[in-house]
Formats: C-alpha cells, structure tokens, sequence
C-alpha cells in the first residue's frame, strides 16, 4: 500500500476552495486526507459535515480551523502535520462595491497576501518530494497590470522583498501617497500581481530540486467563477464556470503524474502559461 497523500486547502468551507476540496476527496485513495480549512470554526464543520452527507469521494475529509492572517497559527499547522504532499492557498477577502477600497485595503491583504505569503513560507519546507505547492491567484498577476516603473519591486526579488513592498504599498494607501507613487487604486491588481510575486521568488529558491523530484510549485487562475465575491462586480456571468468546473482542470494538473517543467513558478490558466511580462511594449 502506498503512504497516505496528505492535501491542505485554506479559504475551504465554501466557493472555490470548498470546490478543490470535494474534487481532491473524489479523485484521491480511501487511505489519503484532505483537511478542509477556514477561519470561522462553524462554517468549518458544517461545510465538513455536508460533504460526508452527500459522499463526496473515497479520501477521509477533516476541517481545520485556520486564520491565515495568523502567521503563527499557520505554522502550527505545518508543525502538527509534519509533512504534506498538496497545499492549496485559495484564501480571499472579498471586496465590496460599496466601501471604498482604502477601507477594505487592510482586511483584504492581509487575508490574499499575507495569508498567501505565510502558507509558501511554512509549507514550502514540508512539501514531500513530487508534491504541489499552489497559490490560486488570477490573470490580474501579472507585471502589465502595474505601470512599469514599479516592476521592479516584484520582478526577481525574494519572498522577503515581496512583504516588503506589499507592506509599503499599504502604508502608502493609509498615507494618501499610493496614487502619486504610481500604485493603481483598484487594490486587487497590485494584490494578485503580489501572489504571483511571492509565488515565483519561492520558485525560484526551490527549483533545481523540485524539478529534479517532479514538484510543482505554481499559482493558478480559475478564470471567471460564479462565486460570492465575484457577484457584485460583474453583470453578465452567462460565461462564468461554476466552482465544480473551474476547479477540475487545476486538479487534473494536481494530480498528474508528471507535469509540464515548463509551469514551475509560472501562472497557469487552462493548462496555459500566462507571461509574466508583456511580450512587447
């Protein structure tokens, strides 16, 4: 019998994340785990409790309750289980049409940044050999969505260097300076630019070996879903996927038996590398 697969998905207990969950659980052995994350403990158990109603699959499903704003909670986490074999970042707070987005700046990168930031900096040492470490960003991550002269604070710089700028940014919003010093006022680009940031500098450090044992590290956009957080922003959702669909093509790479070198550290959408710079100016 082969050792027990252990997957870890955050922002779970609905949406997208509940969606990997239910798929991961389907797909995976009667022997393998796959813990169900979120911060609110009875949203949690019961997202837990209906997918042991409705059979969702052979693998064991648990919850766990989990802030990942709470960098030490997170790492209690990758302490508890030692080792993992599929961790999925699907986190967000979501924005509202209504509130202006300097009042929702602080709330919404501390959940999709720092939660993000936080997961590849405490699993990325405990990945097994030919695991998959997968931040769920968007095609808003790349470099074209800023204006150039800020390329350089997320283009080949450390997972160090990318808290740092995220962090500068925020201050710069809080002080009334973040569209003088160039940084677009819709937060979600320079947030998603900043997932894919942190995802490639951690790439980076790891990538002689992960290639070596067949390990994917990679962030992924689902494309447009028909979710809670995108409702109040789009109007025509008739080419939207549902979370079941949009999950299924990430997984099938997840689950793959060999992946693509070519998507380590890249940004996959349907099976396609997004550049991460524009090919031309």
């Amino acid at each position: 019998m082969r050792e027990q697969r252990i997957a870890l998905v955050t922002g779970a207990n609905q949406g997208i994340g509940y969606a990997f969950v239910r798929e991961l659980a389907t797909r995976l052995n009667e022997e393998d785990l796959v813990l169900l994350a979120g911060r609110d403990p009875d949203r949690v158990a019961t997202a837990v409790a209906e997918l042991a109603d409705s059979e969702a699959g052979m693998a064991r499903i648990e919850g766990r309750v989990l802030d990942v704003t709470d960098g030490e909670a997170v790492a209690a986490l990758a302490r508890e289980l030692g080792a993992v074999d599929i961790v999925i970042s699907n986190a967000v707070g979501p924005l509202h049409p209504d509130r202006t987005q300097a009042e929702q700046a602080d709330v919404f990168i501390d959940v999709a940044n720092l939660g993000a930031q936080a997961v590849l900096r405490e699993f990325g040492p405990i990945l097994r050999p030919g695991g998959r470490l997968i931040v769920v960003a968007s095609s808003l991550g790349t470099l074209e969505q800023l204006p150039e002269a800020l390329w350089g604070r997320f283009d080949g710089v450390t997972l160090d260097e990318v808290e740092q700028a995220v962090e500068e940014w925020r201050a710069a919003i809080h002080d009334g300076t973040a569209e003088e010093k160039g940084w677009p006022e819709w937060i979600n680009f320079p947030s998603k630019v900043a997932q894919v940031a942190a995802v490639r500098a951690v790439a980076a450090d790891r990538r002689t070996r992960d290639l070596e044992d067949g390990t994917l590290v990679a962030s992924v956009c689902p494309g447009l879903v028909d979710t809670r957080a995108s409702r109040p922003w789009f109007d025509d959702f008739s080419q939207a996927k549902s979370p079941a669909e949009a999950v299924k093509p990430i997984v099938d790479v997840i689950l793959a038996d060999r992946t693509d070198p070519a998507m380590y550290g890249e940004l996959v959408r349907d099976g396609k590398i997004l550049p991460w710079k524009p090919s031309t100016r």
